[in-house]
């Protein structure tokens, strides 16, 4: 039996600073010029357009946060010990996503 993703937990822990970059997003931040504070206000303020519950150790979830630039920021959360785990970042792009930034174009 798969654990329910948990949005506030994840909000709570960003809020008390309780956050573990991986390594991926960590690099990825670097390759696209993507700053941290952008990733934690997304985060904090965006909005969830995808659950991928069966992802392991946590639950995780895309987040939309569009600033001058949209950002989708992938994230989990482990609810018991309080921290956020980002997993990636990215600017998504009109080839890939509809102009709203939350559909996925179909691959004809």
């Amino acid at each position: 039996m798969s654990k329910a993703f948990d949005i506030e937990s994840l909000r709570a822990a960003v809020e008390s600073r309780r956050v573990h970059w991986q390594q991926h997003a960590l690099e990825r931040l670097l390759e696209r010029g993507i700053n941290r504070d952008e990733v934690l206000r997304t985060l904090s303020k965006g909005e969830v357009i995808a659950i991928y519950s069966e992802d392991r150790p946590y639950p995780s979830c895309l987040i939309l946060r569009v600033e001058t630039e949209p950002l989708h920021v992938v994230a989990s959360v482990d609810s018991e010990a309080g921290i956020c785990h980002v997993i990636t970042c990215y600017r998504p792009d009109l080839g890939r996503f509809e102009p709203d930034f939350k559909t996925r174009r179909t691959r004809s």
